[in-house]
């Protein structure tokens, strides 16, 4: 079955699922206050939908534009945008009339919803699956190093240690904590095997976000991994195995050091220097248009570690695992208001390339409750047409004791309406621009 296809059904059942327990949360509490709940509907049902079925006040349907979903709540300015039943004097049953705290919980019970939902999905990811991580014992050659973290005193082959004094469980979580968690100080030990302190700048993690760096990789060594027949490195004699050294008398150490080389490259033919057997090499090899001779990489030897939890400790790690995810999505949100951020944003397309290409249902859970926790952080958002605009009115009520003007309510449910319209369009066009480009 083609890839793209079990992403997207993938994709599919995760936002109906999230979109159907958001709902939920403001149903359930919308109901307990004696508020009437006109519609309850996975994706938008505009000008008709695909199954409606009334039962008792409420109507339950699917319709045709998988763009969310929504409850139409009796009282209340939303997408609707239902300005007849607005006109009309309050009823009882309407969210207007209920007290600003009912109305408060109402709004929150779809953000309420999913962040819990993340938080208990992990804690059973932790619980059936655990988790896999890299120790310092799997990377033998140590961490490759990039030109942002080389001027902090970095060097390939360093191992870290510690950051801010905490040993590193995952040494590849390296990358998430220089970006968005502001390390100050970091414990490397060099390849020489001294240990060395380096201090770490607050803006570290926009300077590799500005350079589109990652600050550590494995070291993998210039090993070759397979020779592709027919190809010039064939026709020079180049084997599976063969380790290379250095390249038009460039010395070379890993397998980046080859990348680059050779996309700098500007000659029509190399000469390698080889590793085989014990015994050194020289070739010379054709270079094909592409700046390419026909090899790949050796696979990294890295071997990866489970750790598996009992129930009580499944919600402790997944607690403390779900807690982390949402902090470096916070952390990482300030990107976004950045030119480059705005180039990165995508839609669908970018969503459902979360999925893995096979069905993995430990990846699927997993994926799932992360989109469960950035749709709980992006709908307290205050903005207009998102609970987190209705909770920011709400909140301003509470405080002063008055209401905003209906008229009000709906000038900024439009604007938010617009606002949204237009960052969807924004973003799933970066989505097609990426797949044509």
């Amino acid at each position: 079955m083609d890839p793209v296809f079990i992403k997207g059904i993938q994709l599919i059942l995760s936002l109906s699922l999230l979109i159907v327990l958001h709902e939920l949360g403001h149903f359930i509490p919308a109901r307990l206050f004696g508020t009437r709940v006109e519609k309850f509907f996975l994706f938008f049902d505009v000008k008709f939908a695909l199954f409606k079925k009334k039962i008792g006040e409420t109507v339950y349907g699917i319709g045709w534009l998988p763009l969310g979903g929504y409850v139409k709540i009796s009282g209340m300015i939303d997408e609707s945008m239902d300005k007849e039943q607005m006109a009309q004097p309050a009823q009882p049953w309407e969210f207007r009339s209920k007290p600003a705290w009912q109305r408060l919980i109402i709004m929150l019970g779809g953000v309420t919803v999913n962040l819990l939902l993340g938080f208990l999905i992990y804690i059973m990811i932790m619980f059936v699956w655990g988790k896999t991580i890299v120790q310092e014992e799997a990377i033998p050659n140590g961490l490759e190093t990039t030109p942002v973290v080389e001027q902090l005193g970095f060097r390939d082959g360093d191992v870290i240690l510690s950051i801010d004094g905490k040993p590193q469980e995952n040494v590849l979580d390296a990358l998430k904590v220089f970006m968005v968690r502001s390390p100050e100080t970091v414990l490397v030990r060099h390849a020489d095997g001294t240990e060395e302190t380096l201090s770490i700048p607050n803006d570290i993690g926009q300077q590799l976000f500005q350079s589109g760096e990652r600050p550590f990789l494995p070291l993998r060594p210039a090993k070759i991994g397979f020779v592709a027949d027919d190809s010039p490195a064939a026709l020079a004699g180049l084997l599976e195995g063969d380790l290379l050294v250095s390249i038009n008398g460039t010395t070379i150490s890993s397998w980046s050091n080859v990348l680059e080389v050779f996309a700098a490259n500007t000659q029509k033919s190399v000469e390698l220097g080889i590793e085989r057997e014990g015994l050194l090499i020289t070739q010379t090899v054709d270079v094909r248009e592409n700046n390419t001779i026909g090899i790949g990489v050796s696979k990294a030897d890295i071997s990866l570690t489970k750790l598996t939890y009992s129930f009580e400790e499944s919600i402790i790690e997944g607690l403390h695992y779900g807690y982390w995810t949402l902090y470096d999505y916070v952390a990482q949100f300030k990107f976004v208001f950045t030119k480059q951020g705005a180039s990165q944003l995508g839609g669908f397309g970018t969503i459902g390339s979360l999925f893995p290409g096979e069905w993995d249902w430990q990846a699927f859970w997993h994926t799932t409750a992360l989109i469960s926790i950035i749709l709980a952080f992006m709908n307290v958002l205050p903005i207009p047409a998102l609970d987190g605009g209705h909770v920011m009115f709400l909140t301003y009520e509470i405080i002063t004791g008055r209401k905003p003007h209906d008229k009000v309510m709906e000038v900024a449910q439009m604007i938010g309406i617009f606002l949204l319209l237009g960052l969807f369009v924004y973003a799933n066009a970066n989505d097609l621009i990426r797949f044509l480009g």
